[in-house]
């Protein structure tokens, strides 16, 4: 297992490829990203390094995680993601990581958290037909039979039914980086990414959980 990226989406936009074509992309600024503090099989029961994104204001950090930023003699980050890595000691307490890590071309995974919907009936949440739209239809959008009489008077688990949409994780996989802008931090990426702009995004090597 590789180490990821921390970043932020910031929209998208359309560029030119060099055979004139349009080629959708959402803009990413990625990183840098900094090293907090390792998780060790010994101590913590797992390998992982915890890494820092975006800039804090002190007095919205907590006692114990201000005295962890001094410690390590960096400045609070507004987002804490850990990384699931195979050896600890390859990385630095304090160590930045950019995108330079990408290369254009590649297929990365991008995670994030869908644009949430609120209550949605089963149409919009699941993709169901309806009924009829002619006059004298009494069924347009409910969900049909439970299926729950005499027997077995119940609805079973995992019926679909209205509820809460969207606000999940979400992991899209196979997106191709376009174009790299290293002195801006900024990763642009084919195709759209989860969640609305100014969402906190992990990018992850293909192939990696």
């Amino acid at each position: 297992m590789a180490i990821g990226l921390i970043g932020r989406k910031l929209g998208m936009t359309q560029i030119y490829s060099e055979e004139g074509n349009v080629v959708p992309v959402t803009v990413i600024e990625a990183g840098p990203c900094t090293v907090i503090s390792k998780k060790t099989m010994d101590r913590d029961g797992y390998s992982a390094v915890q890494m820092g994104f975006g800039r804090r204001k002190d007095s919205r950090i907590c006692l114990p995680l201000k005295g962890q930023f001094k410690k390590v003699g960096v400045a609070p980050s507004k987002v804490l993601k850990e990384f699931r890595v195979d050896n600890v000691d390859s990385y630095e307490l304090g160590q930045e990581i950019t995108l330079d890590m990408f290369s254009v071309g590649e297929n990365i995974a991008v995670s994030g958290h869908s644009k949430g919907r609120g209550f949605a009936g089963v149409i919009k949440r699941w993709g169901f037909h309806g009924g009829r739209k002619s006059h004298g239809s009494t069924f347009h959008r409910a969900p049909g039979s439970m299926g729950s009489s005499a027997y077995p008077a119940r609805v079973f688990k995992g019926k679909k039914l209205p509820g809460h949409y969207g606000n999940a994780k979400v992991t899209v996989q196979n997106l191709e980086i376009v174009d790299i802008k290293p002195e801006e931090n900024l990763l642009l990426v084919k195709g759209g990414i989860p969640g609305g702009s100014l969402g906190i995004v992990l990018l992850k090597k293909k192939n990696n959980s």
